[in-house]
């Protein structure tokens, strides 16, 4: 879920899928280390390109049918209310994709952990080696307020690496995949990020705190400024190389961003906390330090400019 002002409202908040009068679950532990690995990190053992290729494709089918959902629910207009302690809308949309998917992938997987911003997360997942990482919806404003930009984040991760992904928009009608080492798609049509090497004059997804000066000891960079409201659309757009580079700062909830970051690796592009550290998934508290993601060269110039230097 992600608000339309650029403010990053996700930030902070724990899982959950309150409806009216229900509690709130707890907030998780601290996050797991991070590790200056690089980011193109190797998989884990244990899981060959067909097994990738085959979660793929049950991603693929089941992100189809969270459409023809989500689509049901815009065109009746959907329920919503908002969660406890200002935690941001959710609507029954929301819910009944996630109770979907749930269904769909865990009993195709059973033996696959689930972590889902929208499902209590009571840790079990920790002890799965894979693991289904969703955003049932990912742009719940833009959901309610008629918009186009939302979409469906659905993931798979091993030993904390992305290996099969999707992001969906069904009003547009792109489906963006990819699985460990076969490339990333648009609607089955490779895509490729962009090969810009200058920061001077990039174009960039983010959100306008992200060019706080506090961020930029040399300067906040003269850049191309854009945003979307959907964070995994952002990542989405940098590895198709309709833009140059995405980049949030502030801590980022996995189900945001698992999908794409794969999709991006896949495309050519680098992706790296904010620190040039690796992105780990399946972390106790499921958040990364922010969220750097360009092509190699730009990548380098961006931690460059925030002062400081490749893991």
């Amino acid at each position: 879920m992600r608000g339309t002002d650029g403010s990053d409202p996700g930030a902070g908040r724990p899982p959950r899928r309150d409806r009216p009068g229900e509690g709130a679950d707890g907030g998780g532990a601290e996050t797991g280390a991070e590790t200056g690995a690089e980011t193109g990190a190797e998989t884990g053992a244990g899981n060959d390109g067909a097994d990738h290729a085959a979660d793929l494709a049950l991603l693929e089918e089941a992100a189809r049918e969270a459409g023809r959902i989500a689509m049901r629910f815009k065109a009746k207009g959907a329920e919503s209310w908002e969660k406890p302690a200002n935690l941001g809308p959710v609507t029954e949309a929301d819910l009944a994709v996630n109770d979907m998917l749930e269904a769909s992938l865990r009993g195709a997987r059973p033996d696959y952990g689930w972590l889902s911003e929208e499902s209590e997360d009571g840790g079990a997942r920790l002890e799965r080696e894979r693991i289904f990482i969703i955003d049932p919806i990912d742009g719940t404003r833009s959901f309610m307020e008629g918009g186009e930009t939302w979409a469906h984040s659905i993931a798979v991760a091993e030993a904390g690496v992305v290996t099969a992904a999707v992001v969906y928009l069904p009003v547009m009608g792109q489906l963006y995949t990819a699985a460990s080492g076969r490339g990333a798609q648009l609607n089955g049509r490779p895509i490729r990020a962009s090969v810009r090497q200058g920061l001077d004059g990039a174009s960039i997804l983010a959100a306008k705190p992200n060019y706080d000066a506090r961020h930029w000891p040399g300067g906040v960079p003269r850049v191309m400024r854009h945003y979307r409201p959907s964070l995994a659309y952002r990542l989405a757009l940098v590895a198709e190389g309709r833009f140059d580079a995405m980049l949030t700062l502030r801590p980022s909830w996995e189900w945001d961003i698992a999908a794409g970051e794969l999709i991006l690796r896949e495309a050519g592009a680098l992706t790296s906390d904010r620190t040039g550290g690796a992105l780990r998934f399946n972390n106790p508290m499921p958040q990364v330090d922010g969220v750097v993601a360009a092509g190699p060269r730009l990548h380098h110039e961006i931690l460059t400019g925030l002062g400081v230097g490749p893991a």
